[in-house]
């Protein structure tokens, strides 16, 4: 059998109306813990063994940054990371860093472009968590609008060849690149890179999956939630993330996640219905369902909201001693 890691995607939301602060962490004073000199990231490695980062997409960590976090997680935890925007959402970045530079729409198409020094920055950015053995996998996540073209097959081998040496994840949502399977899966096959198996509201060119794993090394999946109503039409980015699973809903995901244990060196398996710490409520329902120890105390106000976890989970207040090392 693999290894089977279960986590959320991400580990600190201190604000807004899904914060997890006063639900999964102390309440906030101001920019401040309740609790003096507490961590989050060391709280959060004491229940789950891997993080899904979220934070690398907007841009890479420095290396000290990443340096930090493997020194505040226990020996055999891993965090995948996002490749930055750059590589996979070109006009997001664009509009983000190019908007108000007074240039001709090819000049800021070549700005956009990937570049070695892109690449350089990313490695050295990640090479923290891979001289420590703390690095997942990367996530190469692309937006709907990345249909299957000569081009993007083009580039998306590129991508590939270039972090070849990392365990890579792609997460494709059109599904063009399902339409012409055959083609898609020999390209990733080529890399050892895993079709990243997702679940989310569908629209008219969702992606089709089978939820079978390409490669043998490892295998991926992103759990969005089923907000259909928040997710394309929000007030804020959070919302459409503001979905709890019920275990009915979560039942074939941890049957999946337990058959391709059965087939692969190592599951990675990511809550991101982060809204309100929700990814971490149905993170631990999913480790119950799939026989995973469920370690660390929780806090009760995570059990007042989400009363299913009283029977899975020990509860205790934080205290001053969950702080990094």
């Amino acid at each position: 059998m693999g290894e089977l890691r279960i986590g959320t995607s991400g580990w600190s939301y201190p604000t807004g109306k899904g914060t997890w602060n006063g639900i999964f962490y102390p309440p906030s004073r101001g920019r401040k813990s309740s609790v003096p000199g507490f961590d989050e990231l060391t709280y959060y490695a004491e229940h789950f063994n891997t993080v899904e980062v979220n934070s690398s997409f907007y841009g890479p960590p420095k290396p000290d940054v990443s340096r930090a976090w493997a020194a505040r997680t226990p020996q055999g935890f891993e965090f995948s990371l996002k490749l930055y925007q750059k590589f996979t959402h070109p006009s997001m970045y664009k509009a983000k860093h190019l908007g108000d530079l007074p240039a001709t729409p090819e000049e800021l198409d070549a700005l956009a472009r990937v570049n070695q020094a892109d690449v350089d920055q990313f490695k050295a950015s990640i090479d923290p968590l891979a001289s420590t053995g703390k690095l997942g996998a990367l996530l190469a996540q692309f937006p709907p609008s990345f249909k299957d073209s000569p081009a993007a097959r083009a580039y998306l081998e590129w991508l590939l060849r270039t972090f070849k040496t990392y365990p890579v994840a792609v997460e494709l949502r059109h599904s063009s690149w399902s339409d012409h399977i055959g083609e898609t899966l020999g390209l990733l096959d080529a890399f050892g890179a895993a079709w990243t198996q997702i679940d989310e509201p569908k629209f008219r060119f969702s992606i089709r999956q089978n939820w079978l794993p390409n490669v043998t090394s490892f295998y991926y999946m992103r759990l969005h939630g089923r907000n259909a109503a928040q997710w394309w039409t929000h007030g804020a980015t959070e919302d459409r993330y503001n979905y709890l699973y019920s275990t009915e809903e979560l039942e074939p995901f941890a049957e999946t996640a337990v058959s391709a244990r059965a087939l692969v060196k190592k599951v990675y398996l990511y809550l991101n219905n982060h809204f309100a710490a929700k990814s971490v409520a149905n993170a631990v329902a999913v480790k119950h369902l799939v026989e995973d120890a469920i370690t660390g105390d929780y806090p009760p106000e995570l059990v007042e909201r989400y009363p299913f976890l009283e029977k899975l989970v020990v509860t205790a207040p934080v205290k001053a001693s969950h702080t990094a090392s």
